[in-house]
């Protein structure tokens, strides 16, 4: 197969809910293209978290060729990770690719960091400020969020799910308007942005067999050893459905049938929530060309190589 490159100004996106097949196609793409993949996955970014987080590497390899990935297993388990992290980090490895004229593809399914890079959000790493919070200790959630509100668009609940997280929300966007200078956003770049679909049968079925194939490849056993090397269980049930109830399952909280029950309903309504992020995106002024999942690789290869053919 020949390979060609495009003009490294564009920046292609893959995005879809779980399970639909982004990796796979990202990488075909990228080898077709000459590109590198820049991963927009909020879990992936951590060392030794694979087969809960889906990494999938062995996606990287096509045609006997290692696709360069970014973005991935750059964290240690236990730390924080948050959309300003990501954003320093994208624009690092897009100003890299670019650099030695390659093609980026950003692909995942995290759509806070996908919005922040098309919709350039302009996010700074803020640092706790103890007086600053004790100020805003009067104040009740609902004024805290109405003032949260005045500043952003609130896209979900995240922000506003516990008070610590509506306050820490409040302390990153004013320290934001006090110090445009410490911000961090994505350079201007053309955008082409493809969304997997496939019918919400057929996403059941992929990940009800997914998880059944990581419970196999030793999901349990992989959250087992973060636990031994002293990550904490609250820290872990943090990062994502996975964690979070692999973690109770150790823990003595469910039987290993209530694990896989729990687990494969939540991971159903989490790609349903996906789904949602990225038509509230579209609705936003973003424009996604939606590819047919059930089609054959080559297809839908076809539809992002040569848009409009």
């Amino acid at each position: 197969m020949s390979k060609f490159i495009t003009h490294n100004s564009e920046l292609i996106t893959i995005l879809g809910p779980t399970a639909t097949g982004k990796t796979a196609l990202a990488a075909e793409v990228a080898y077709r293209l000459g590109g590198e993949i820049i991963s927009a996955d909020s879990r992936q970014v951590f060392c030794g978290m694979d087969i809960g987080t889906g990494k999938d590497l062995a996606d990287y390899n096509i045609h006997g060729t290692h696709i360069p990935y970014h973005v991935i297993d750059i964290c240690q388990p236990g730390e924080e990770y948050s959309a300003y992290r990501f954003l320093r980090d994208f624009c690092a490895a897009y100003d890299d690719i670019v650099s030695r004229n390659k093609q980026p593809i950003l692909c995942g399914g995290t759509g806070l960091y996908i919005d922040a890079v098309v919709r350039g959000y302009r996010l700074a790493d803020a640092p706790v400020d103890e007086a600053y919070r004790r100020s805003l200790e009067s104040f009740s959630d609902e004024e805290l969020t109405a003032r949260l509100a005045s500043y952003i668009k609130l896209h979900n609940h995240t922000d506003t799910e516990t008070r610590e997280r509506l306050v820490r929300a409040l302390e990153i966007q004013e320290f934001a308007l006090a110090h445009p200078e410490a911000c961090t956003q994505a350079p201007p770049m053309e955008h082409r942005i493809y969304g997997l679909l496939l019918p919400r049968e057929v996403v059941i079925a992929r990940i009800e067999a997914r998880l059944r194939r990581r419970m196999e490849e030793g999901m349990t056993d992989e959250v087992q050893r973060l636990l031994d090397e002293g990550v904490l269980p609250e820290r872990l049930m943090r990062y994502g459905l996975e964690y979070r109830h692999v973690t109770r399952y150790l823990m003595g909280e469910c039987t290993k049938e209530e694990l896989f029950r729990d687990l494969f309903t939540d991971i159903r309504r989490f790609a349903k929530r996906q789904m949602t992020w990225f038509r509230r995106m579209e609705r936003g002024g973003v424009a996604i060309h939606w590819i047919d999942g059930t089609l054959p690789l080559e297809e839908k290869v076809r539809q992002i190589i040569t848009p409009g053919v």
